[in-house]
């Protein structure tokens, strides 16, 4: 009997199967990928009697019936007993090398409603989540809840401390029963360190859930699902959801202009289950969204062979998944492929192994995590079979497009050997003997019909016309048996026509025995061959130099690692072997001798060098790396031994990112590029009907401007036809859609490419080409324009150096801010350290710390502190001093303000200490007299944030604090100013430290105490008055305005959250590479504009050159001519963007001149006008870009005056001017206007 619930999904079935079948539940064990599903599907239905056939991937398992449902764990077959029974169905998936069990028999109810009710098969469940600080947070327990089985999806909320996930029913064997242990789940996130616990959950059928899976039917006869549009791509309709949608990239070899792009995009477009085709035709790839239910990758991939290109699939779609590719020896059968499929997924970490027999190479997807390389070969070896790492020459091969370039330079030397030979014929016949236009001058052969020029010309033109035109042949014949048409069709036409009209019309002349030899076109084909075939060669060689950048940064990728075992115990070196980049995984111990390349991203273990990383930083200094150190893959080791631990391998590297990156942003195309493909979609019809036209036009013409001075050696039609066919032919020549084609994709990946050398990493087309029409550049503040780390910058003691030493006073306040994780409190220690040159503190008790106020605690054992600092007391005992650090300098002003007993501090063994604000002073009962807390407020007036430090509850120093603007800051500003682009300051921070740091940098107008999503509503009302707009910013909060600005550009120092919202990332923590990117942006799109222009202007007047239209007035080219000029206009584009390969990025040197001093001299002085806004308030914000003080001072007053929420910050000069004029408005201390210098 079965369980209920079995039964009631076993009545899903019965609307669709027929009353006579039979009905039987087989469990499968061992399927888990695309080839596992094909063979099961193709296997069963080759069995008469089974009628239809579902196959799932979800639960490793399979299903044969006649409809799939997710959450059955089962095999159902529903089958014709008269032809098959029971053994017949588990006998034929068990030879498959799979494990088939029978479970139940006739499980159907033929007297059920034949509408099933809907069963639950998936459940949702919230969880209250508690101790989240940050996004950080909640892109953990995302990740690490996400990963469990049964888990479909999670979602997390910062804000109202919840989780919601996803469960799929799943079924118990023993007892099948939907269920699932949440309390694992619940007890998964409390080991995170957070509080957790289970509100409630709520069943659900979700509609269109339908499992990876293919859908098999043997109904021939079913007619397609309606289509709809999406964009300008066609797709089927599917009842998918999202989750099911991949993305995969192709190689694709044997494209050769834009019409092969287009021809792609639209057929590829049109298979059902494909979602977006974007096809790049530079770096040989397609980018193909689907739905991975109706289509796997391996289709896209035959369906693109169909066309007539190769194609393969070069990545595997998930961004946490690796794929390792293994050539495998031994192979004898598709035993053996069954046999490593099955063993191999059975292991985990493993999401999927096909095992090609034929190519004997193994395609492995799997999770770094659970697996490594060096595992899955073991696996392979272990069942007595070799397996080693696939070469990787082939993307280097693709890049440089060699295997084209070779083609294409084959083919020229065949039609040049023969194409010489008819320049010779050529020159001595037509040009001194005449014989076209002279037939008396001929030399016949055998018969008057036959002349030695013609024979010649015959006899060299065929080879060239079926070797040397061999591609151009294949390739207009797959173009045009699915209804397109490309530059190869033109080019077979031409010579085709001249061909097959030079050999008719010579066998015409033999049977009717013609006086003489009439005239041909046989040249034609050798000459428009040749050089079209040069220009194939040079174009693909330029090609190659267009991904130069990109191949020079995958050679910097070791080839090898030194792995070594150590003894856990004293940590010496046990063993050391060379292996494969690609097998090294995480963890791995690697050693890295001097002069060598360091394989993987890791952290420093063991020994002391200095290492080159400029391929990332574009530094030329070397960095120091020690133990603790983060080391890149693909830097040099210069001169010590070091010893690194893998954190990052395979695709997880740094420099493998920057590739990927790059070579997404190569194959992403430019907006004006969907121009040129639809220009390129309609051109070679266009061009073949103008042909056309120009043919008919010249034989009807030729009737009224016969020139009959030659009436006597050669007939009227020859002359008509001679000049009619020479234009036809030119226009099919002279035709170029390759310049159209080549005009945006050479310059983008050369741009790109150059850019992602000096450090910009770029995105795709989009972005490059938006960053040229920024009008506004919006910056954040933390990190983008400071460096992001609170300094101590000034030190203000107040009381004599007789009562308390400066030495110890620092020694007491260090500990205290030692307990403290606070980025204050760590930036006041740390410079404690490193001026005291200490690494141990005094004891610290009684610690409390007020989150926002300060902390409090009891500091003991200060001098046995005191003995072991390197600084000695004369040096402490300074007044007046500039204290000199690695990083900056901090000054130390001695007050003198309290007169106070020594004893005080003395007969103390044990301080009570109180550092933070003014609140939390007089919360510990500290008195602030009137001289401290004037000091204190003019350290905020300079934007600096002031700590107070009171010890046994006598204030003793002033520190203050402040996060350094970076030194490129001020220039990077001024020279997006003289860009003539508005610079805006947007930041969380108060209004006084934001207008501050503006007045240091040079930018007029300031957005203070804005909140994350304020930050990108005030780039929408940018956007909305007509603005273009840059943001640039590092952190989470950063994050909306990047995404939604026309061009996001982050730090990469900065967060994950804000690399990936971003168009553009910097990979240098520089503001001067915002110019850079957007210089380069200028000439790239520049470089586009111009090879736009030239290939329009070739084509315009190209092609009415050809096709006659100055011949009355003498001027007129021949084909071979029309053909050099196509051929030349390619190569130029090419050439032209390659000129891009000269372009050097502005940096400090280059930047820096006596204006800019000139400014920096008028920042350093205070004269610089500021509007600073709280919140979004932008009323009083006013356009101008005017260099003169009197314009911008001028913009000051109204923006002054025209807002009620701006603090607006001027120079000494405007102040009393303001004044002045406005002293009613300007006194009063409480206005939200009043002035603030």
């Amino acid at each position: 009997m079965l369980d209920e619930n079995v039964q009631e999904l076993c009545t899903f079935l019965a609307h669709s199967t027929k009353n006579e079948d039979k009905v039987v539940i087989i469990n499968v064990e061992g399927m888990k990928c695309h080839s596992c599903v094909k063979n099961i599907q193709e296997k069963l239905l080759e069995k008469q009697g089974i009628h239809q056939a579902v196959v799932s991937l979800e639960d490793k398992r399979g299903f044969i019936s006649a409809l799939f449902l997710s959450s059955l764990h089962n095999t159902i077959v529903s089958f014709d007993p008269s032809k098959l029974d029971d053994n017949d169905i588990v006998d034929v998936i068990n030879s498959m090398a799979l494990n088939a069990s029978l479970k139940y028999v006739n499980v159907l109810d033929r007297n059920v409603t034949r509408t099933p009710q809907k069963i639950p098969n998936f459940q949702k469940a919230v969880v209250e989540i508690r101790g989240m600080t940050c996004h950080s947070c909640v892109n953990t327990i995302e990740e690490t809840v996400g990963r469990n089985d049964g888990i479909k999806s999670i979602s997390v909320s910062l804000n109202e401390c919840q989780g919601q996930l996803l469960i799929r029913f799943t079924f118990n064997e023993q007892n099948p029963i939907l269920t699932f242990n949440y309390t694992a789940i619940v007890e998964l996130i409390s080991d995170m360190g957070f509080d957790a616990e289970l509100q409630g959950t709520e069943d659900f059928v979700e509609e269109k859930s339908v499992e990876k899976s293919l859908f098999v039917r043997k109904m021939k006869d079913k007619k397609d699902e309606p289509s709809v549009k999406l964009g300008l791509k066609t797709s089927k309709f599917c009842m998918a959801n999202n989750d099911s949608f991949e993305k995969r990239t192709f190689s694709i070899e044997g494209m050769t202009c834009a019409s092969c792009v287009a021809y792609i995009e639209r057929n590829i477009g049109k298979l059902k289950g494909v979602h977006s085709v974007v096809v790049a035709l530079m770096s040989s790839k397609a980018e193909v969204v689907y739905d991975s239910m109706i289509i796997a990758a391996e289709d896209i991939a035959d369906g693109i062979n169909r066309l007539g290109y190769r194609a393969a699939v070069i990545d595997d779609g998930f961004n946490n998944h690796s794929v390792l590719n293994l050539l495998i020896s031994g192979l004898t059968s598709e035993t053996c492929v069954s046999r490593i499929e099955s063993h191999v997924v059975a292991r985990k970490g493993i999401e999927s192994c096909s095992v090609s027999l034929v190519a004997s190479v193994a395609r492995i997807e799997y999770t770094p995590t659970f697996i490594g390389p060096r595992d899955i070969i073991k696996v392979i070896e272990d069942l007595g079979y070799s397996a080693t790492i696939a070469s990787h020459d082939e993307k280097l091969k693709r890049l440089d497009h060699s295997a084209e370039t070779a083609k294409w330079r084959n083919s020229l030397l065949v039609s040049l050997l023969f194409g010489i030979p008819v320049m010779g014929v050529m020159i001595y016949f037509h040009w001194f003997q005449h014989t076209p236009m002279h037939p008396e001058n001929q030399t016949p052969i055998f018969i008057p019909a036959i002349s030695l020029d013609n024979l010649i010309l015959f006899v060299l033109c065929t080879p060239v016309q079926i070797i040397g035109g061999k591609y151009f042949y294949l390739q207009s014949w797959k173009a045009l048996k699915h209804g397109s048409a490309n530059m190869d069709v033109l080019i077979v036409l031409a010579t085709t026509i001249s061909f097959s009209y030079s050999f008719i019309v010579i066998m015409t002349a033999i049977i009717l025995r013609w006086p003489s030899s009439p005239m041909t076109f046989f040249d034609v084909t050798p000459m428009l061959i040749t050089f079209i075939t040069l220009g194939r060669w040079l174009e693909y060689k330029a090609k190659g130099k267009t991904s130069e950048a990109l191949s020079k940064l995958m050679s910097l990728q070791a080839k090898e690692a030194l792995l070594v075992t150590r003894d856990c115990a004293d940590g010496r070196i046990l063993s050391e072997e060379n292996i494969n980049v690609e097998l090294v995984q995480r963890g791995d111990v690697l050693k890295v001798v001097p002069g060598a390349k360091i394989p993987v991203d890791g952290i420093v273990v063991d020994g002391k060098s200095v290492a080159d990383e400029s391929f990332v930083t574009g530094e030329s200094m070397p960095v120091v790396k020690k133990q603790g150190s983060t080391v890149i893959g693909g830097s040099v080791n210069q001169n010590g031994t070091l010893l690194i631990q893998a954190t990052h391998v395979g695709q997880e590297t740094t420099l493998a990112q920057i590739v990927r990156l790059v070579e997404e942003a190569q194959t992403s195309k430019a907006p004006i590029q969907q121009t040129a493909d639809r220009i390129a979609g309609f051109f070679v019809p266009v061009v073949v009907g103008l042909a056309a036209l120009t043919l008919l036009i010249w034989i009807f013409v030729g009737f009224y401007i016969y020139d009959d001075d030659n009436r006597d050696t050669i007939t009227k039609w020859e002359i008509i036809l001679k000049r009619a066919f020479e234009a036809g032919i030119a226009v099919l020549a002279i035709a170029c859609p390759c310049s159209l084609g080549l005009a945006t994709p050479t310059a983008v990946m050369v741009g790109t490419g150059i850019g992602a050398v000096n450090g910009i990493l770029i995105k795709g087309g989009e972005p490059l080409e938006m960053a040229h029409k920024i009008t506004t550049v919006v910056m954040d503040k933390t990190g983008t324009i400071t460096e992001g780390r609170p300094r101590v910058i000034r030190v203000q003691t107040l009381i004599p150096e007789t009562c308390l030493s400066l030495r110890k006073m620092f020694a007491i306040i260090g500990s205290a801010e030692s307990n403290s994780d606070h980025p204050i409190a760590t930036s006041i220690a740390h410079f404690v350290k490193e001026w005291l040159n200490t690494k141990e503190w005094a004891s610290v008790r009684r610690f409390h710390a007020s989150a926002g106020n300060g902390i409090v605690c009891e500091i003991r054992k200060v001098d046995e502190m005191l003995q072991n600092v390197g600084l000695s007391k004369e040096k402490a005992s300074k007044i007046n001093c500039t204290i000199k650090l690695n990083n900056n300098d901090v000054s130390v002003i001695r007050k003198n303000h309290y007169d106070i007993n020594e004893e005080t501090f003395s007969v103390s063994e044990h301080f009570r200490v109180v550092i933070g604000n003014e609140r939390w002073m007089k919360k510990n009962a500290v008195v602030i007299d009137k001289f401290t807390q004037n000091l204190v407020e003019e350290e905020q007036k300079s934007g600096y944030i002031s700590v107070i430090c009171a010890i046994n509850g006598q204030i003793v120093v002033v520190v203050s604090i402040a996060d350094v603007v970076k030194s490129e800051g001020s220039l990077a500003v001024w020279a997006l100013q003289r860009m003539n682009i508005r610079v805006i300051l947007l930041t969380g921070d108060n209004a006084r430290t934001a207008g501050a740091t503006a007045r240091q940098v040079g930018i007029r107008e300031v957005f203070a105490e804005v909140l994350p999503n304020q930050k990108r509503i005030k780039i929408e009302q940018l956007q909305h008055t007509k603005e273009r707009v840059a943001m640039v910013g590092d952190g989470i909060n950063d994050s909306p305005a990047l995404a939604t600005a026309n061009v996001g550009i982050a730090i990469a120092a900065g967060s994950d959250v804000a690399i990936e919202s971003a168009g553009i990332v910097l990979v240098k923590n520089d503001l001067i590479d915002v110019v850079a990117a957007i210089d380069l942006s200028k000439r790239t799109t520049r470089r586009i504009q111009l090879n736009f222009l030239f290939a329009i202007l070739y084509n315009a007047i190209g092609i009415p050159i050809a096709a006659g239209v100055f011949m009355p007035w003498g001027f007129t080219i021949q084909p071979w001519m029309a053909a050099a000029a196509m051929a030349l206009s390619s190569v130029s584009v090419v050439t032209s963007s390659l000129l891009l390969r000269f372009y050097k990025k502005p940096d400090k040197q280059t930047l820096d001149c006596a204006e800019f001093r000139a400014h920096q001299a008028r920042l350093a002085m205070g004269d610089w006008p500021v509007v600073v806004h709280r919140g979004l308030d932008d009323s009083g914000v006013r356009r101008s870009l005017s260099k003169s003080s009197l314009n911008s001072f001028i913009s000051t007053i109204a923006s002054i005056f025209g807002s009620q929420q701006s603090v607006s910050r001027v120079t000494p000069s405007e102040r009393k001017l303001l004044l002045r004029s406005n002293s009613n408005e300007a006194g009063k201390s409480d206005s939200p206007t009043a002035l603030i210098v």
